[in-house]
């Protein structure tokens, strides 16, 4: 039986040096939404860059998770490494979240909070990163095994990566952006998960979330025909039991309700004229 997750003590907001430039809701309450959702090829070009080190970010505190580090540390690393390459970690300051990434260990199902907590055999962790530089995000996450990890836990991990890319493939032009979610609950209810709904992929470009909401469950009312030049999210959340969830008093934290473990991976991905290309990749 794994104890439950509790919150730890949150270290004081890392800085960042002046000449990086910063997206423009930082110091602010609320971001600016809303751009248009087919980008321009400079544009995605830039994303390419954003995208590549946010991979790169992600690798890099990826082979740092092991058996007795803390959130925190991994949190250090990611943002070092944005800096080292000129990026600004998005969502350090986006509408008051105190850290440079996300860790959601175990029952946490995204926007956990960096903080003392250690990782211990047998847990899983998500780490979400983003990059903000050339005026353009780019935005991944992956979830990690720590040590020995049960079989149950590790086929979930293994699943949601593999649901996230069959939804990846199944993006094209002339299709409806509801074919991602319709092949992400296919493939999920084979092996009896849940996917949650409340949280789910979106438009990225000058904006970290453009207002473009990409569901994970089939969703026959979205009309949304994909087109070349778009640019989203995917990043599916599945869950070992149910997917109503409980916020932390941080106002982040989100945890399952029965405390069954979740996982998630995401990329960002453009959809070109055949199909799409990930943006986020190393």
């Amino acid at each position: 039986m794994t104890t439950l997750l509790q919150p730890g003590r949150v270290s004081p907001m890392r800085k960042v040096p002046a000449h990086i430039e910063r997206p423009e809701y930082v110091g602010k309450k609320r971001p600016k939404t809303g751009e248009a959702d087919v980008k321009t090829p400079e544009t995605i070009e830039r994303m390419r860059v954003a995208g590549r080190i946010a991979a790169q970010a992600l690798e890099e505190v990826g082979r740092n998770v092991r058996p007795g580090v803390t959130t925190d540390e991994l949190d250090r690393i990611g943002h070092e490494f944005l800096l080292d390459h000129g990026a600004y970690p998005s969502t350090l300051g986006y509408k008051g979240y105190p850290k440079s990434l996300c860790t959601s260990i175990n029952e946490v199902i995204c926007h956990g909070i960096p903080d003392d907590t250690v990782l211990r055999d047998g847990d899983i962790v998500n780490v979400d990163i983003t990059a903000y530089i050339g005026g353009v995000h780019g935005d991944t996450d992956a979830t990690y095994l720590v040590g020995e990890v049960d079989e149950e836990s590790r086929l979930l991990v293994e699943r949601t990566r593999e649901a996230t890319m069959r939804a990846i493939k199944a993006v094209a032009p002339g299709r409806q952006l509801n074919v991602v979610g319709r092949v992400i609950e296919a493939y999920a209810k084979r092996f009896g998960y849940g996917v949650v709904r409340d949280f789910t992929g979106h438009g990225i470009g000058t904006t970290f979330h453009s207002g473009l909401m990409v569901p994970h469950y089939d969703d026959p009312s979205l009309r949304v025909e994909l087109v070349p030049g778009m640019t989203f999210t995917i990043e599916p959340m599945l869950t070992l039991g149910t997917i109503d969830y409980d916020i932390w008093p941080d106002g982040w934290t989100a945890v399952t309700k029965d405390r069954k473990r979740t996982a998630q991976f995401e990329h960002t991905i453009v959809v070109t004229e055949t199909g799409s290309e990930i943006l986020t990749t190393p």
